[in-house]
């Protein structure tokens, strides 16, 4: 499963993910809107949830190939 999901993400290119990116942007930007009370959360939630969800992404990057 995860093979078949690896080989359709190798086709996207840099629009796909671009478009991808502004789309889950948007979504969130609705969920506030419906939702407006996240926004009283403390700037320390989203700090942590953004540093939380940076690991992977920074490690793949800057981690050597075995």
């Amino acid at each position: 499963m995860w093979f078949n999901f690896d080989e359709r993400a190798r086709r996207l290119g840099i629009l796909d993910t671009k478009l991808a990116q502004a789309a889950a942007i948007f979504l969130a930007l609705s969920v506030v809107k419906l939702v407006p009370e996240i926004m009283n959360l403390s700037i320390w939630w989203f700090t942590g949830l953004a540093t939380l969800c940076a690991i992977r992404p920074i490690s793949t990057f800057y981690g050597h190939e075995n």
